[in-house]
């Protein structure tokens, strides 16, 4: 097979063949593990390399010599519109056990499936009846179309915003619904939505820089490596990302909140609970909730178990999330994750009035108080107290 290894085309290979192996290994992964997240990413990562793939065999020869022309023409390597939707099922499936990919969630694939039909056309009519150029007369690939580039390009924003409001909206939830919202944030997905972003401004600047500058071949070939550069880290970190979402719930983009799936009284099915808000209606409440809520913190010390949640709470107290959450949000001033890591720093200050700190470490503290990891210790310590534990054990002179 023709490649003319140089400078340009062997650096490109090198992130295409590594892109093609995560790829596999997380499909392979996605399999084993009956994980839809990781079968998107391994997705997502396969239009990676096949995107940089014109560029990669471009610079190896590939469009000066038949018949790879003909394979760069009438082939769609860039599946720009298919970019997108897999952007957005990733999040959603990472971040909501629930998710599962309906019949009508193909709709969104539609546009991708039009432009590979339209390839199809064109290597049925140029090769088969017409045998000459007629789609490609020009001497120009369609991957690189304007409208196909532009349009692509406005696809993939919609569907990062989408993915973003998705992201965002999970993180009100979290923080509503469980005592250990850091350690279900996913940093990850965060990371993963910000190198995306980093995909499209870079593509960005090259639309811009081709307004004012005659853009050659060889000048673009630097968006591909920093293309390259971002989906290759994407590759690695979303490979070894481990944090595994357990808190089922539905959401529709243009509805005015998510509802929280919760198991049944009869341990089966999930079930709708409630419509999770972020701000409680001016109704009043009755005090006797908040007493409810603290004597059976204090009292059977639940804030102790690091993976306590809002329906549970609401379960003990024979009631249902939404009057729990309107609740603690009144009667507290805080929500639900704040209010119990409040209990928790609290019982760790207690531990270490008496001198727990000197027979097990700040850390084992914290676990047997409710924490789960050392980074929302510190972080929800120095939020209730506003120094960190070693600087208020040193103030405090213990």
């Amino acid at each position: 097979m023709l490649f003319e290894f140089s400078f340009y085309s062997s650096l490109l290979l090198v992130f295409f063949v590594h892109g093609s192996v995560y790829a596999f290994l997380l499909f392979r992964k996605g399999i084993a593990n009956e994980s839809m997240p990781e079968k998107w990413l391994s997705l997502f990562l396969l239009l990676c390399i096949l995107y940089i793939f014109p560029w990669m065999v471009g610079f190896a020869g590939w469009y000066n010599n038949q018949p790879y022309r003909d394979i760069l023409f009438y082939f769609p390597f860039q599946h720009l519109y298919l970019v997108g939707p897999v952007i957005f099922f990733y999040v959603q499936s990472l971040l909501n056990p629930s998710f599962s990919f309906q019949k009508r969630d193909l709709l969104h694939f539609l546009p991708g499936i039009l432009y590979i039909l339209y390839c199809v056309v064109m290597l049925i009519t140029d090769k088969l009846i017409l045998k000459r150029y007629y789609f490609l007369e020009d001497g120009r690939d369609r991957d690189f179309d304007t409208w196909y580039q532009v349009t692509g390009y406005l696809s993939m924003i919609i569907y990062f915003f989408a993915g973003l409001l998705y992201y965002n909206r999970y993180k009100r939830v979290m923080i509503q619904l469980v005592s250990y919202a850091d350690s279900v944030s996913f940093r990850w997905v965060r990371n993963f939505l910000a190198a995306f972003l980093a995909m499209l401004l870079v593509r960005s600047l090259l639309f811009v820089l081709g307004f004012f500058i005659n853009l050659q071949y060889w000048d673009t070939w630097w968006y591909f490596l920093a293309f390259s550069l971002l989906f290759y880290y994407i590759a690695i970190t979303g490979y070894a990302n481990a944090v595994v979402t357990k808190v089922p719930f539905r959401i529709s983009l243009f509805s005015r909140g998510p509802k929280l799936l919760v198991p049944s009284y009869e341990g089966s099915a999930l079930v709708e609970d409630v419509e999770v808000v972020s701000e409680a209606p001016g109704e009043e409440y009755h005090e006797t909730w908040k007493e409810k809520v603290r004597l059976i913190l204090e009292e059977e010390k639940l804030y102790e178990d690091p993976e306590l949640s809002l329906p549970q709470l609401a379960k003990r107290l024979a009631t249902n999330s939404t009057v729990l959450s309107r609740a603690i949000k009144k009667g507290f001033g805080m929500n639900f994750n704040d209010c119990i890591n409040d209990y928790r720093v609290r019982a760790v200050l207690e531990k270490l009035a008496n001198g727990e700190h000197r027979q097990q470490t700040l850390l084992g503290i914290a676990f047997d108080c409710g924490f789960n990891s050392k980074a929302t210790f510190n972080r929800a310590f120095k939020k209730n107290t506003g120094m960190s534990p070693k600087d208020w054990l040193r103030k405090a002179g213990l």
